[in-house]
């Protein structure tokens, strides 16, 4: 008797025994939630002190001129020379540089500024001097001393004249303008400025009415 219920405890322990291993293996792990990192999109790095700058503003800045360079209007298409010849109040100025062997300077490129006067301004030097045209026109020395008195090498627009001031020209001496745009010479006579800024491919012209006498 004792040893059937030894048997049947020892049943009943082993059916225990299983019934537990089968439900720890039925029982499913809990299974930890999978952590996603998103990683968020890095800026762009920049070059430090480098502006954000347009391809065109580059090129723009790339052409910007020194500030000591005056450009000549790359509109207009005449010389000083051409716009001499094609002017009917300066043809007496034309002669002259034709007769002087500077017409074809002042066709040249180059940076030029002409004072040019007027044939009025040459028939008042006539009757000064007692002379006819065809006589002043063949003093070469003459013309090319008072012709190269009246440029000046550099542009010189109306806005730019420096008022009270010493300008040299060509000719190696110099004159002056006033702010009334009055030009006193090495002889101490004036002249007025009476028309300015006719743009030329070569510089600058400012119409006067006499003509300027250097020493």
């Amino acid at each position: 008797m004792l040893k059937g219920n030894l048997l049947f405890i020892a049943v009943v322990v082993a059916a225990m025994s299983l019934a537990a291993c089968n439900d720890k293996e039925a029982a499913p792990e809990p299974v930890e939630p999978q952590t996603t990192t998103d990683v968020a999109a890095q800026p762009k790095t920049k070059l430090k002190n480098t502006p954000d700058v347009a391809p065109k503003a580059v090129a723009e800045t790339n052409n910007t001129m020194p500030n000591n360079v005056i450009p000549v209007d790359a509109a207009a298409t005449q010389s000083i020379g051409e716009l001499a010849a094609g002017n009917e109040n300066l043809a007496v100025l034309t002669e002259a540089l034709q007769a002087a062997d500077l017409d074809d300077m002042m066709k040249a490129e180059g940076q030029y500024t002409v004072f040019a006067p007027t044939d009025d301004a040459f028939a008042a030097l006539l009757t000064k001097l007692n002379v006819t045209k065809e006589e002043l026109l063949t003093n070469k020395e003459v013309l090319n001393s008072v012709l190269t008195y009246h440029v000046v090498p550099m542009v010189v627009k109306a806005a730019d004249i420096p008022y009270g001031s010493d300008i040299e020209t060509a000719n190696g001496q110099t004159f002056s303008i006033s702010d009334a745009n009055v030009i006193t010479d090495a002889s101490g006579h004036t002249t007025n400025i009476v028309e300015t800024d006719m743009m030329v491919s070569n510089g600058v012209v400012h119409i006067i009415d006499n003509v300027l006498l250097p020493n």
